[in-house]
């Protein structure tokens, strides 16, 4: 007994519509997620040869676990986030990259079953969607068409692939073929011939208390999964300027966790990538044309604002409820497993393209010739510290992923959280403090991490990490001169209160004094330190 298409399409709902409605922070996309498949995956390798039940296993170890995250939440635990940086997010952001790229293989590897026209057709396929839908992310970054074509490509381009390729496998010869589909049940019933509650208690003494030491494991798997993807959805370069509540998220999450194993679904968590990505599809942006002679007419992006609401993580919960439905199982079941299998190498792929692991790798293979001078990677005097920093991100991506692969899998979440305090504690020791401040940073901002008790620096580092935040901003906005661009349309107008009659107007958000000031012509950007919400905006 195991878990099928309804439980991991209904896990997905409960947790969208729990956190939409209920959590502090609503922007986190909560579902499904590729370490969670990875420990019920050893689990059941582990319990079921001893003829455990396993489901009924799976709910003790959520029962546990709730009890484990609701100690940890109304004991302050989440406050030992401020000792989380960039160096473990970026680890865990490519390992969960790999694991999407490793499901995807394990996909076309079982299409040989079927025959080899049907795997090498299923191959052909996926990666056709993964060339399509990352075009799209180009061509939606690029200069082509009007800005609202570019948009709508860049936002709906992977799901219209999925949609032409599963089509397409059917035109012409390719439609005598036969391809595996996405296997599907009865709508809102559960995969199996059970119902949706566990018999929790069809199970012996002995494994209720074995499942408590799984139950820790789930515990620290969630503790930094959930809290890592809830950080990269507030990461810095989001001007978000409602606050966070990470103890009373991890209360949620404990809930979500136990109800799950009651009903005997795979427990959901926050995504990565897909929590960063809906944060950045809900910021408001404009161009703007620099003036510098040194990039005269180069275009930026310049995010004004995110709308911070709960509509959308709620409108995607419920939309996933539908396709419980009859109608749509059915369009489900018509989905190959090639198409499948590239959506899982497109989500791996945009996670590495957004880590920063992936980053620094590119900036060592660059023509240093080439490189723009304004990287801030270039102010570090040591070439080699920049090596040796991604050398052990890739170590602790490795060690990671390699126990996965073993029956020792179920024991990863320990590996993932002994990356935060190696960082605090061992890297200051063969790292300058200068060099820190530009390999690694804060995930959040200070305005987000105010309710964990702010961000950890080490001794003579602040400074540092705020000349290293600044330099970050101007990678946005250049400090001077840019003249607006008259074709875009200006996200400050959408404001309730804009004057268009060219006077100041302000926006508060928390923060007070700081902000955009837009004068004719050009605009200037200043930020107040250690604000994360206020911004003012003005037009002369």
């Amino acid at each position: 007994m195991s878990y099928g298409v309804n439980e991991v399409l209904l896990a997905s709902v409960l947790g969208s519509v729990v956190f939409a409605v209920l959590a502090a922070q609503p922007l986190v996309i909560v579902g499904v997620t590729g370490p969670i498949t990875v420990f019920n995956y050893t689990v059941y390798d582990i319990m079921t040869p001893r003829g455990t039940n396993y489901l009924a296993f799976m709910c003790w170890i959520g029962l546990w676990s709730l009890v484990m995250h609701w100690i940890l939440a109304i004991t302050n635990a989440c406050n030992g986030l401020t000792y989380v940086t960039r160096f473990s997010c970026d680890i865990f952001g490519f390992y969960v990259a790999f694991i999407y790229l490793q499901k995807g293989i394990q996909v076309l590897t079982r299409q040989w079953a079927t025959g080899d026209t049907s795997a090498y057709l299923s191959i052909t396929v996926a990666l056709l969607v993964l060339m399509c839908a990352y075009g799209c992310g180009v061509i939606g970054s690029s200069s082509l068409f009007q800005r609202y074509v570019r948009v709508f490509i860049k936002d709906y381009g992977t799901p219209l692939s999925i949609i032409f390729f599963t089509g397409f496998v059917h035109i012409g010869r390719m439609g005598s073929v036969e391809l595996q589909s996405l296997p599907t049940s009865q709508s809102f019933f559960p995969t199996l011939d059970r119902g949706w509650l566990i018999h929790f208690w069809d199970i012996s003494i002995a494994d209720v208390f074995l499942a408590i030491p799984f139950a820790v494991l789930l515990t620290i798997l969630f503790y930094f999964d959930h809290n890592v993807s809830s950080l990269i959805a507030q990461g810095t370069e989001f001007p978000l300027r409602k606050p966070a509540g990470f103890h009373w998220d991890l209360f949620l999450l404990g809930l979500t966790t136990g109800v799950a194993g009651i009903l005997g679904i795979p427990a959901p968590n926050g995504l990565i990538p897909q929590a960063p990505f809906h944060t950045a599809a809900l910021c408001v942006t404009r161009q703007v044309v620099d003036e510098d002679e040194a990039h005269k007419g180069k275009t930026e992006t310049v995010v004004d604002h995110v709308v911070e609401q709960r509509v959308s993580n709620l409108a995607q919960g419920l939309l996933t409820l539908g396709t419980m439905s009859g109608p749509l199982l059915v369009v489900l079941h018509l989905i190959p497993q090639g198409v499948l299998a590239g959506l899982f190498f497109v989500m791996g792929v945009q996670a590495l393209q957004a880590n920063g692991i992936t980053a620094k790798m590119l900036f060592l293979a660059r023509d240093r010739h080439l490189t723009p001078a304004r990287d801030p990677l270039r102010r570090i005097q040591r070439r080699s510290a920049i090596w040796a920093f991604v050398a052990l991100q890739l170590l602790g991506f490795a060690a990671t992923f390699a126990v996965t692969q073993t029956i020792a899998a179920v024991g990863f979440p320990i590996i993932i959280l002994l990356l935060v305090p190696s960082r605090s504690f061992l890297l200051p020791r063969f790292f300058q403090t200068d060099e820190l401040a530009v390999l690694d940073a804060p995930t959040a901002s200070p305005f987000t991490m105010e309710s964990v008790g702010g961000i950890h620096r080490e001794d003579g580092e602040s400074e540092a990490m705020e000349l290293r935040r600044a330099e970050q901003e101007s990678l946005e906005i250049e400090e001077g001169v840019f003249e607006l661009n008259p074709s875009s349309s200006l996200a400050a107008g959408m404001h309730s209160g804009h004057d268009t009659g060219g006077e100041r107007t302000g926006e508060g958000g928390g923060g007070g004094g700081g902000g955009r000031e837009i004068e004719k012509g050009k605009t200037v950007m200043r930020r107040p330190s250690g604000s994360g919400g206020g911004s003012g905006v003005g037009r002369g």
